[in-house]
């Protein structure tokens, strides 16, 4: 039988660990963005990344898979050993756009190494992730101890549209016993996290027309309004003075979760000198028990494009991330008839729901892949773990646990409060890449009979 003791493991996840970190900047040289259509090949190109890394990686079967209109996504397999459970390990391959590159540091797509951090696009989320995953494998010489099926996905940050499809159609190559979702981040380098708990989120475009067409604003202003200060009306109506979510009708709780240093939160998010955090309760309540509404975008002219007319119509993109226990369709409608009634002066309002809606969720942490997981990811990180929610929203999980409502679905992270996700600068720290990648590996031998 194969040595599969800590100390063993350790030394192989070592040996692995420097060509994991080369494969990582190759695959983060890919700009795979999805959700831009001339990216569309560098995601192909992506996938097909992962896929020879997968053949590398001693899977018997590797396949490149895509819903009608989908992004590709990458299965591979390791046959379980007789008598062992199957382990589905998910990860996604395509990444957000930059925010622009010349915000950057380095450029988002040369992988760079500052302070023992790996700077680039994706080199957190979620290609660690997916090379957490190839470096277990590797670790084992192919041959893991368990079953292990890999599954990443290529849309993720697109809200993985085509992913029911994709589990309808693949539903007998994705059948699993447990599934490890390493898609979100911990509390720190040096303590590990299981996230139990996500925000849901979903958005509506809202547009008010007052005029039919421009008007002279000196010749008209007093007795006419535009329709952007009556839309800044509706929107300044989404928080109450508090900063706090103002839409009736929403779920909101709390935890017993410590509260979080506010000036380490404050320089972590990168807060100015002076602003306020908003809403109420302990940080950790705000940012993963209560809701929280932002306006993404305005469509209206530039400043330096702005003339003295009364503008006839104005629209914007609104984003509500809903607290655990609260129900996506119904939260979607409280928005927008907070919307509608709080757009002043007869505007007309129109509301375009946007159809990707994500339910918030709350996973159940007990039993034995649970128990597994907390002695493997203790030893690896040499801390206790800890259960935590994090603000963002996963939407696949509810999907993944209603196709396989059999399997223990577990997320776990590579990221750290530092990592700026979808951010500037984003970055992954390579010491915490380490452990992350000993504790898959000990979960797995942790998992055998």
């Amino acid at each position: 039988m194969p040595d599969h003791s800590g100390e063993r493991l350790s030394a192989l996840v070592a040996a692995a660990l420097p060509g994991a970190r080369a494969d990582l900047e190759r695959l983060v040289r890919i700009p795979s963005i999805w959700a831009d259509p001339a990216r569309a090949e560098d995601t192909r190109r992506s996938a097909e990344a992962v896929a020879e890394l997968a053949r590398g990686a001693g899977a018997t079967d590797v396949t490149i898979i895509a819903a009608d209109g989908g992004a590709p996504a990458v299965v591979a397999h390791w046959p379980a050993p007789e008598g062992t459970p199957t382990v589905l390990l998910y990860a996604h391959h395509d990444v957000q756009p930059t925010g622009g590159d010349e915000h950057w540091t380095s450029p988002p797509f040369e992988p760079t190494e500052r302070d023992g951090r790996l700077y680039g696009r994706g080199a957190a989320d979620d290609k660690a992730g997916v090379m957490t995953h190839l470096a277990v494998l590797r670790a084992y010489k192919g041959r893991p101890p368990v079953g292990v099926t890999l599954f990443i996905e290529g849309e993720e940050e697109s809200g993985s549209p085509t992913l029911s499809a994709l589990l309808r159609e693949h539903s007998d190559v994705l059948t699993c016993d447990v599934i490890v979702i390493a898609d979100a981040a911990n509390p720190s380098v040096d303590v590990p996290a299981l996230t139990t708990s996500l925000r849901g989120v979903v958005s509506v475009t809202v547009e008010v027309a007052m005029l039919e067409r421009p008007v002279h604003s000196g010749v008209y202003g007093g007795p006419v309004g535009d329709a952007l200060t009556a839309l800044c009306h509706g929107l300044a109506a989404l928080h109450d003075e508090h900063g706090a979510v103002a839409i009736p009708g929403l779920a909101g709780g709390s935890s017993d979760a410590p509260d979080l240093d506010e000036a380490t939160f404050r320089s972590d998010v990168g807060l100015l000198d002076g602003v306020e955090l908003i809403g109420t309760g302990s940080i950790p309540d705000r940012a993963w028990n209560k809701p929280a509404v932002a306006v993404l975008g305005i469509d209206a002219p530039r400043v330096a494009d702005a003339s003295n007319v009364l503008l006839p119509r104005a629209r914007a993109v609104v984003s509500l991330r809903l607290a655990p226990g609260d129900d996506a369709e119904k939260a979607q409608r409280a928005l927008a008839e907070h919307l509608e009634a709080n757009v002043p002066w007869g505007a007309r309002v129109t509301i375009t729901p946007d159809p990707g809606i994500a339910e918030p969720f709350t996973l159940k942490t007990t039993g034995d892949a649970y128990d597994a997981a907390r002695r493997a990811f203790s030893q690896a990180y040499g801390n206790p773990v800890v259960e935590m929610g994090i603000g963002g929203s996963i939407p696949f999980i509810a999907e993944f646990a209603r196709t396989f409502p059999g399997a223990t679905v577990m997320v776990t992270g590579v990221g750290d409060p530092a990592s700026r996700w979808h951010g500037i600068d984003e970055s992954l720290d390579l010491t915490m890449f380490g452990k992350a990648v000993l504790a898959e590996a000990l979960l797995l031998a942790e998992l055998t009979p």
